[in-house]
């Protein structure tokens, strides 16, 4: 049997980075037992008057929360709605905390594509306030932003854009992309509350395979021309 010192020098290294990656693993395993243990014990230790405390917490939270939902319907949220001039747009935006207005032309199918997939996404995400405004009515705004390419999305959260989706090549570059791509796209952007994994599309959880940032955010081959410019 040859012995340690015998080995070759990149050989022994390897072995000893091997010994400290598990004595590191070792002590991340000890560390997140103790600390579970200390949460069992924790509510073991619970009282009624805690339990009661708990409780207490989880129906304010409830509380709150269904009153911004009310507070959310009142502001349309729930409905993929069309805005009618510039005037209309700041004021949604100061209203809602999360937006995202498509702006796109009739004449344009790939906007038809984005009205589909936005209508099913609004009465499931009621913290997000869905809209449209036609590009051509709204010249002065369209500038402002630097709207170049139909369709486009304008997320804005807290009276402030924070990102586009311009085009179809953060959605997989193509006309059939699923409405969950677009849900997960727009959760990047933390315009809504997504549940799944922001790493990771759903297109490539269902391939099992996972997607490199260059796929997600844009390719070389990427077909741009099937895009509209404005």
């Amino acid at each position: 049997m040859q012995k340690i010192e015998d080995l070759p020098p990149h050989t022994s290294n390897n072995t000893k980075m091997a010994g400290m990656m598990e004595k590191q693993l070792v002590a991340a395993t000890h560390i997140i037992e103790q600390q579970l243990d200390a949460e069992i014990e924790k509510l073991d230790n619970l009282d009624n008057d805690d339990l009661d405390a708990i409780r207490r917490d989880r129906l304010a939270a409830m509380k709150k929360r269904q009153e911004k939902k009310q507070e959310w319907v009142a502001n349309g949220h729930g409905h993929y709605t069309e805005l009618y001039d510039e005037k209309e747009f700041f004021e949604t935006t100061k209203k809602s905390e999360n937006v995202v207005c498509h702006f796109y032309r009739d004449q344009f199918m790939r906007c038809k594509v984005v009205d589909k997939h936005l209508q099913i996404l609004a009465p499931k995400h009621l913290e997000t306030k869905f809209c449209k405004i036609n590009a051509e009515k709204a010249p002065f705004l369209t500038e402002r932003l630097k709207i170049r390419v139909l369709p486009t999305m304008c997320l804005v959260k807290n009276g402030k854009t924070k990102d586009y989706v311009v085009g179809f090549t953060d959605l997989g570059n193509k006309d059939d992309f699923s409405t969950e791509t677009m849900e997960w796209r727009l959760g990047q952007a933390a315009v809504l509350e997504y549940e799944g994994d922001l790493l990771c599309p759903p297109s490539a959880l269902r391939n099992k395979t996972v997607m490199g940032k260059k796929t997600i955010r844009g390719r070389k081959d990427d077909d741009s021309d099937s895009d509209s410019d404005y």
